[in-house]
């Protein structure tokens, strides 16, 4: 199967005149407060707003603007990975995406769909998405978890957590359980490698499987490079 690729960033893409209209009010929406989280900024709605313009392709029957707005708005509450709340995150989330949205007259018949898209994006909350808007986010989200970008954002994460690159003596972790709170490259296993199968969308999947047999080449080389851990 040839590869899927991800168009460049395009705010004209899949959108009517009135999703292009609200472009730029989202952006002013997802960053009114500053965050100071280099995976989840504004780069990160862009990249997720634009794998969701791939999967739109197959979709027609979704609602730009819906998905559009749960692009941009589904990190205003953006709880650390160690936070108590974490679950809790993308429900508080889509709260206060109403709330703003209801402040700049969002069409109101779509502030609940764009609510649970936002809810149901989080791997944390285990919410299931039941909507095609929902599913959307849900994979376009994740396929950013993935692949190199995914990989450039998991050791930063790791590096804020103070977590370790990797076990020094078994890195993959052939003879211990695996801790990706401990080590960075854990992660991979314990989280990125099962992403592609909850993927919602054909496309979704295509994107996940290529982008995990890239990391999947990224451990090996690492683990060529780590050494046994023996001084």
């Amino acid at each position: 199967m040839a590869a899927l690729t991800v168009a460049p960033f395009s705010p004209t893409d899949s959108m009517t005149d009135s999703s292009s209209d609200w472009l730029l009010r989202l952006f002013a929406l997802a960053t009114a407060d500053n965050h100071d989280d280099g995976a989840h900024d504004l780069n990160h709605l862009h990249r997720v707003w634009q794998t969701a313009q791939t999967l739109l392709q197959d979709h027609a029957e979704a609602d730009a603007l819906v998905v559009m707005t749960a692009c941009y708005l589904h990190d205003l509450v953006n709880l650390p990975k160690n936070h108590p709340d974490r679950s809790r995150g993308s429900t508080l989330a889509a709260e206060l995406a109403v709330a703003k949205l209801k402040e700049a007259g969002f069409p109101a018949g779509k502030l609940a769909a764009v609510a649970h898209a936002i809810e149901a994006h989080s791997f944390s909350a285990g919410i299931a998405p039941t909507t095609i808007e929902a599913k959307i986010i849900q994979d376009a989200d994740r396929l950013d978890a993935l692949g190199a970008v995914g990989l450039a954002r998991l050791f930063y994460t790791a590096g804020r957590l103070g977590s370790a690159l990797a076990h020094a003596g078994d890195p993959l972790g052939a003879a211990r359980e695996l801790d990706d709170k401990a080590y960075a490259l854990d992660h991979i296993e314990v989280k990125l490698a099962t992403l592609p199968a909850t993927m919602q969308t054909a496309a979704g999947c295509c994107l996940g499987e290529e982008r995990l047999q890239w990391l999947r080449q990224f451990q090996s080389d690492f683990v060529a490079e780590w050494g046994s851990g023996n001084s």
